[in-house]
C-alpha cells in the first residue's frame, strides 16, 4: 500500500507525524514524504526539519494521500501546482485525508464541494468559501475523503482509517501498540470547553494564526 503524506515549509509537525505513527504500521505499507521539491522543510517555528524524499513531479499515483496543515496552508491555497497535483493524486487514491488546516488544501483544489469536512476550529467556518459544510466533529468520513479536525486529531483520523483499511482489531492492536490512551490534564481541548482565559491567551500568542 502505497502511503504519501506531503510536507511544506510551515507544516505543524504533528499534522503528519501523529497519522505517519499509525499509518506505517499498515502490513505491507510503504510511506513516502513528498514536497514541491524534494529536500528538508521547516516547520511552523523552524526548530524542526522533516525531509522529503521525493518531489511531487515524481509522484503520480497512491492509495492513501495524507495532506497536514499548518500556518502556511492559508498561502498554499493560491499554490495552483500543488492543488493541481492534489487533485491528480486525488483521481488515484483508495483514501484521500487530511488533518488540520490541510483540509483547506483539499477544499481549495475543489475536493470538498458540497461535502461535510473539519478542520482546526480557527479555520472552520472558512471551510464555507469553497462550498464544503463544515461540521465540528473530530473526524469525518465522506466516501474516500476523511478529514480531520486540529493537530492531535490525525491520530483519530489515522486509527479511524487502520480500521476502514485493515479492521478493527489490527486498529486496536495499533492504538495499543503507541498506548495511545488520552487522558489530558485539562478538559480544555476543544473552543467549546476551553477557559476564557485560555482562548484570551491563545490569542496572544498567535494572533489571527491561531
Amino acid at each position: 500500500m502505497e502511503i504519501v503524506c506531503l510536507l511544506f515549509d510551515g507544516i505543524t509537525a504533528l499534522d503528519i507525524v501523529g497519522p505517519y505513527e499509525v499509518l506505517q504500521r499498515l502490513p505491507d505499507a510503504n510511506v513516502t514524504f513528498v514536497a514541491e521539491q524534494s529536500g528538508p522543510v521547516r516547520t511552523d517555528k523552524g526548530f524542526l526539519g522533516l525531509v522529503a524524499d521525493k518531489s511531487i513531479d515524481e509522484v503520480t499515483s497512491a492509495h492513501v494521500l495524507v495532506v497536514p496543515g499548518g500556518f502556511a496552508t492559508r498561502e498554499l491555497e493560491h499554490n495552483e501546482r500543488l492543488l493541481e497535483w492534489i487533485r491528480a493524486i486525488d483521481a488515484t487514491t483508495t483514501w484521500t485525508t487530511s488533518v488540520c488546516t490541510g483540509s483547506m488544501l483539499l477544499a481549495a483544489a475543489g475536493l470538498l464541494e458540497g461535502k461535510e469536512a473539519t478542520t482546526h476550529w480557527a479555520s472552520l467556518d472558512r471551510l464555507k468559501e469553497y462550498g464544503a459544510i463544515p461540521t465540528g466533529r473530530r473526524v469525518v468520513e465522506q466516501g474516500k475523503i476523511v478529514t480531520a479536525a486540529g493537530v492531535s486529531s490525525g491520530i483519530d483520523m489515522a486509527l479511524t482509517l487502520m480500521a476502514r483499511i485493515a479492521g478493527d482489531e489490527l486498529a486496536q492492536a495499533i492504538q495499543l501498540g503507541i498506548e495511545y490512551d488520552p487522558q489530558p490534564p485539562f478538559d480544555s481541548g476543544s473552543l467549546e470547553k476551553a477557559p476564557q482565559a485560555a482562548i484570551e491567551r491563545l490569542v496572544l500568542l498567535y494572533g489571527d494564526q491561531a
